[in-house]
This record gives C-alpha cells, sequence and structure tokens, in this order.
C-alpha cells in the first residue's frame, strides 16, 4: 500500500510538474527554434553544422529556462485566476508545493543566465532583461490592457529573436515572416483574454477585452486577421517557400474562418475553440517549416 502510494504521489507530482513548466510548450519551443534555425535563419549552412553548433544548443537551453522559469511564476501570480477559469489544470498544478516551485524558478533562470554567459556577455545580457520582463509581465504588466497584449505578443516571439541574431540572417522575408507571426499571436491573447474574461473580472485583471469591451476586442481581431493577408500575399510571391506556399492557403482559410466564428461567438466554449485552432494553426506552421525548400534538404544533409 505504502509502494503504491508514494508511485501516486510521485506520477501526480511529475504530472503537476509538467503542468507548470508546461512541457508540452517547451518541447513545440525546442523544435520551433532549431527548425528556424535550421530553414529560416542559416539556409545555406549544411544540416549537420547547424545541429552541432554548440552556440545554438546553449541559446536553446537558456531560452528554455527562461520560458520555463516564466511559466512557473506566471502560474504564481496567476494561481486565483486559474481556479476560476482552468480548475481542473489548477487542481493538477496544486500538487507541486509552492516552495519547490519558487526554487525552480529560481533554478531555471540562474541556467538561463548561464548558458547564455557561455555563448558572450551579450547573450547573458538579453536573458538577464528576458528573465526580467517576464517577471514584470506577470506581475504587472498583464493587468493592464494593451501594455500586456503587446508585451505577451512580444515574448512569446523574442526566443526566435536570439536565433535571429546569431544567425546575423537580416533578410527582409524573415520580417515578413514575423509580422505574419506577430498578427496571429496577438489575435490568440486577445481570444485567450475572451475566454479568461470571468476570471480576470474576478481578480481586477483589466485584460484587454475587460477594458475594451466583448464588441471592440471583436473588431480589433477582425482587423489584426485582415491585416495577417497582407503578409500571406508577399509571402505566396516568395519563391523559396516553395511546398510552404500551402501552409499560408490553408493558414489564410483558417484566419478568415476566425474572424467569422469569433464576430458569432458568445460563450467561454467557442472561444476555447477558437483558442485551439489558433495554437493547432501554429503547431503546423512550425512542422511546416520542414518544406520550404524539399530539393535542397538532401543536398544539406550530406
Amino acid at each position: 500500500m505504502m509502494k503504491t502510494l508514494k508511485r501516486k504521489v510521485l506520477f501526480f507530482t511529475l504530472l503537476s510538474l509538467l503542468s507548470v513548466v508546461r512541457g508540452y510548450n517547451i518541447l513545440i519551443l525546442i523544435a520551433a527554434q532549431y527548425l528556424a534555425a535550421i530553414f529560416v535563419f542559416s539556409p545555406k549552412k549544411s544540416l549537420k553544422l547547424v545541429i552541432l553548433d554548440v552556440d545554438l544548443f546553449f541559446l536553446v537551453i537558456a531560452t528554455v529556462g527562461a520560458v520555463a522559469g516564466g511559466y512557473i511564476i506566471n502560474n504564481f501570480y496567476d494561481a486565483k485566476t486559474d481556479k476560476i477559469n482552468r480548475p481542473i489544470r489548477s487542481n493538477i498544478d496544486s500538487y507541486l508545493k509552492q516552495e519547490i516551485r519558487l526554487y525552480l524558478y529560481f533554478t531555471l533562470n540562474f541556467i538561463s543566465f548561464l548558458f547564455g554567459w557561455f555563448v558572450s556577455w551579450r547573450a547573458a545580457i538579453f536573458f538577464g532583461i528576458y528573465i526580467f520582463i517576464i517577471w514584470f509581465y506577470s506581475h504587472k504588466l498583464k493587468k493592464y490592457a494593451l501594455f500586456g497584449l503587446i508585451s505577451a505578443t512580444v515574448l512569446t516571439l523574442l526566443p526566435f529573436f536570439v536565433i535571429f541574431v546569431h544567425f546575423k540572417n537580416f533578410s527582409a522575408i524573415i520580417f515578413v515572416h514575423a509580422c505574419f507571426l506577430f498578427l496571429v499571436i496577438m489575435v490568440r491573447e486577445i481570444i485567450k483574454g475572451l475566454e479568461n474574461i470571468k476570471g480576470d473580472i474576478a481578480n481586477n485583471y483589466n485584460s484587454f477585452p475587460v477594458s475594451y469591451g466583448e464588441a471592440t476586442s471583436k473588431k480589433v481581431i477582425i482587423l489584426l486577421l485582415t491585416l495577417t493577408l497582407i503578409p500571406i500575399t508577399i509571402l505566396f510571391n516568395y519563391p523559396a517557400i516553395t511546398y510552404m506556399r500551402y501552409y499560408f492557403y490553408f493558414a489564410a482559410f483558417i484566419l478568415v474562418f476566425i474572424g467569422f466564428y469569433a464576430y458569432k461567438a458568445e460563450n467561454i466554449k467557442q472561444y476555447s475553440l477558437l483558442h485551439n485552432i489558433l495554437k493547432v494553426l501554429l503547431l503546423i506552421g512550425v512542422f511546416s517549416l520542414l518544406f520550404i525548400d524539399k530539393s535542397l534538404i538532401v543536398d544539406r544533409v550530406f
């Protein structure tokens, strides 16, 4: 009986740990950084050189440490709202003691800064500032409508900025792709705010939907979705994306659907569906990087 009880406690503790640091999101982040490094930021380097790039590995580890730590501190400040918005996940998270969470938070931040230092003092400063901004966002910024929305979007994109700087690939097409991601992520953040509006109101969080209302939030969503058609059109006409063009056809269709559905949405379940569709769309976008230029994959391997 004691062994069975210990196994259950260990299982739920590990499950709680994975939930608190968003283990699934961390794995996707690692895949996204490496795929972006291989197919977007260093298209002329061999696959072997990119994968065995020690500095890139250190930057990915530093990013994972900062982001995982960010999820922990965000979970700490959102404990009350999560009990309303995500009761099941909140119960799972509660298996991990608060003291352990804070210990992990500081340990992960130290790892992030240390591995950034292994690359350069500039990288260490970048991750130090990134860690501070994540904390400041969780503690203050997310409670304010516009600042919270913009900072959440920027914080999501910053892990790719550090890889972009590492490879020094300052091409216009990367900027266009970043604009597309910025707009889609901002739409996702507004929809997430609509999904979590009950908990935000109960805890005096002035999120974008709380401050500007549901009707205005929907209009902003439609405006942002319309703006995504500009980078999509530019990317359509960029020859190097080759088979990834089909992803942008698919994305355009899905984003139009989201616009119509968001306009008619009235309850949390509908907003939750839209939020999940956008997460899947971004996930497919990560792995569609594999199809940017299939003809070069074999050449780059050998």
